[in-house]
């Protein structure tokens, strides 16, 4: 964007901004007619060409028309981002350029002469005591704000010498010549202006240089991943304009009206420049974070499809996963409403549009989960499950089942273990409350209907995080039925604390779900933390291993959860209600609803592994807690079928 000799306050005080909003529609343009083209290759070219014709030449022709659609969504993307970096660069320039051009007009009416090095020369004016004559005139450069060389105006007198005198501590001396305060105020605010036009156009020229195509254009994996390397470019160079333009620190209502204010092409210049921003905000509705979402997941598989480390490798199975069964289809339709690759992966699912679904539920995971091809093929299925199971409990409503990784589990790692962020501790949950009743709060504004059937559903260590944020002010908001399901406890000591009604609160445990039981901390401190072999059965917890009794038993949920051993809950010498993370919810005390579930097999009987802490979605192996679950979910709790509590 700066061109010999750069950015003057001449050119600042003439640049016409509307010709950079006209050369950004000229991109939106190019964008909108690039996406058209792509839909057009897909549905009307490639699609109806593999509908109707089976041959060799037949599949190598769709194969084209799928590069040139490759290649057609590239250039809406990378158009889409130079309009949004035209766009940001005219509205951030428009403030600086406002107050050069008032400094100049004050410069002006004062009779001042600007120079084209931006020092201002003033005329004379007063009289000195002494000799009775009239003080000569000077001239003076401003102070931009710097500390350093970037500052001419910086402990330099009126020829621009350095000039230690006005420098801290020094004495405050004023000019006779009542000119010279007026001059120095105005040089002052025109390189505090142009300072300011500096770093924005120095910011949006080193984003507009990365978008950049290579000739013979290829569109393949290293080419989406530079892609995601311009749209961080563009986000980082507009942060300014980001924080200026789009409600982020607003409420997921005020969120909501924002959008609905906006126009058409507003909305899609900021789903195109900057969708990892709208694709995970709260507030917006679920079409467009869908829409956003996907075009941010084809830019996170391509950076992290460049990498090599273990950890993006994981996240990259969990995002190719998430993609094929976006691109394969289901019924009902699925939803992107959150991805991202902070710590280990954000995901929010849906099945069912939340925005037109008379009810809808959101699951939170627990031990063990992270963005991996185990969340895309075995976590992501339980939100469907409930989908489809409240499908069959009420065929006349609509039903949206969601599942929520909207902060980091914890992990099975012995670094985490080690940590205080591992399961005994409730640091994570703590810190994924806030965002669940965030996301909740959004689901609220966003529906259509204003008063959906919603439910909070927390498995394993997640309905310990949907636990704290039932309990921070006012509960999750639109709650009006909680389900906790294998849970070692919500830091609650009743269901009442949960803020939906005790008889609002549904819980499965089964028999054989050995994290329902864990002890106390009272309790755990008095075991040998790390024997074997011990008490009525002699386990502990491991981190993935399976082996016979007496054995290191890891489960389903992999994860050594505390150094226990040979515990069960008839040894409890204290409250036998009382687990690791409160009351347990599936006592008498805790108060809640207890539904039926299959107590499932033994750890000893299953050969280690922990399938009873796992079942409670599906229907094929849990039929009576998938079915109570989605009764519950549909508004039909007085159909499911009670289990006493213990």
């Amino acid at each position: 964007m700066t061109t010999a000799p750069g950015l003057t306050w001449q050119r600042l005080r003439d640049l016409r901004l509307s010709e950079l909003t006209d050369a950004a529609d000229g991109w939106r343009a190019a964008s909108a007619f690039a996406d058209a083209a792509r839909e057009r290759v897909d549905g009307d070219m490639s699609g109806k060409l593999a509908k109707t014709q089976d041959s060799e030449s037949a599949r190598a022709a769709v194969k084209r028309l799928q590069r040139l659609s490759e290649n057609y969504h590239y250039i809406h993307t990378e158009a889409g981002l130079v309009r949004g970096a035209l766009d940001g660069l005219a509205s951030e320039l428009g403030a600086p350029q406002r107050r050069l051009r008032e400094a100049l007009d004050d410069a002006a009416s004062l009779g001042y002469t600007v120079n084209d090095n931006g020092s201002i020369d003033y005329p004379a004016g007063g009289k000195n005591e002494l000799t009775g004559d009239t003080i000569p005139g000077g001239s003076v450069v401003g102070n931009n704000g710097l500390i350093g060389a970037g500052n001419p105006g910086l402990y330099r007198d009126a020829n621009g010498m350095l000039n230690p005198a006005p420098g801290p501590g020094a004495p405050a001396l004023k000019s006779p010549n009542p000119h010279r305060a007026k001059a120095q105020d105005v040089a002052d605010r025109l390189a505090h202006a142009m300072r300011e036009a500096h770093e924005i156009d120095e910011r949006y020229s080193s984003a507009l240089n990365k978008l950049k195509a290579a000739p013979g254009l290829t569109v393949d994996t290293k080419t989406w991943a530079d892609v995601g390397s311009d749209v961080d470019a563009v986000s980082q160079a507009a942060s300014n304009y980001l924080e200026k333009h789009l409600p982020l620190d607003k409420s997921p209502a005020e969120r909501k009206e924002w959008w609905d204010h906006l126009g058409k092409e507003q909305r899609e210049e900021y789903m195109s420049a900057f969708p990892g921003v709208v694709g995970n905000l709260d507030g917006i509705p679920a079409l467009a974070r869908d829409e956003a979402n996907r075009e941010n997941l084809r830019l996170l598989i391509g950076q992290l499809d460049v990498k090599n480390d273990d950890a993006s490798r994981d996240m990259l199975g969990g995002l190719k996963g998430i993609q094929e069964k976006l691109e394969k289809g289901s019924e009902p339709p699925m939803y992107l409403l959150g991805i991202g690759d902070e710590g280990n992966g954000r995901a929010i699912i849906a099945y069912g549009n939340p925005d037109t679904a008379d009810n809808v539920s959101a699951y939170v995971p627990g031990l063990g989960t992270k963005l991996d091809a185990e969340f895309a093929g075995g976590t992501v299925n339980r939100a469907m499950q409930t989908a489809l199971g409240a499908s069959e409990a009420d065929p006349s409503s609509r039903t949206s089942s969601i599942v929520w990784l909207g902060y980091d589990a914890p992990q099975a790692t012995p670094g985490d273990l080690a940590s205080g962020n591992s399961v005994m501790f409730t640091n994570d949950a703590k810190a994924g409350a806030p965002g669940y009743n965030a996301f909740m709060e959004g689901i609220s504004a966003t529906h259509e209907g204003g008063n959906p059937h919603v439910t909070a559903i927390g498995h394993s260590y997640g309905s310990l995080t949907v636990g704290l944020a039932a309990q921070e002010k006012g509960g999750i908001p639109g709650a009006d039925d909680i389900i906790l399901v294998g849970s070692p406890g919500t830091g609650a000591d009743n269901a009442q604390d949960l803020n939906v009604g005790k008889d609002h609160v549904y819980v499965g445990a089964a028999d054989n779900d050995i994290v329902t039981k864990l002890p106390s901390h009272e309790e755990a401190s008095g075991m040998t933390s790390g024997a074997v072999g011990g008490g009525s059965t002699g386990f502990v917890l491991g981190a993935g291993m399976a082996g016979p009794p007496g054995a290191l038993i890891g489960g389903g949920a992999g994860a050594l959860v505390g150094g226990i051993a040979g515990y069960t809950a008839q040894d409890a010498q204290t409250d036998p209600s009382e687990r690791w993370f409160g009351t347990d919810p599936a006592s008498e005390r805790f108060g809640a609803t207890r539904f039926m579930v299959d107590d499932g097999a033994t750890i000893i009987e299953d050969h280690g592994q922990m399938t009873a802490h796992s079942n409670y979605f599906d229907p094929a192996k849990d039929q009576d807690s998938a079915d109570n679950i989605a009764r519950i979910v549909v508004g039909k709790s007085e159909e499911i079928k009670l289990e006493a509590p213990r």
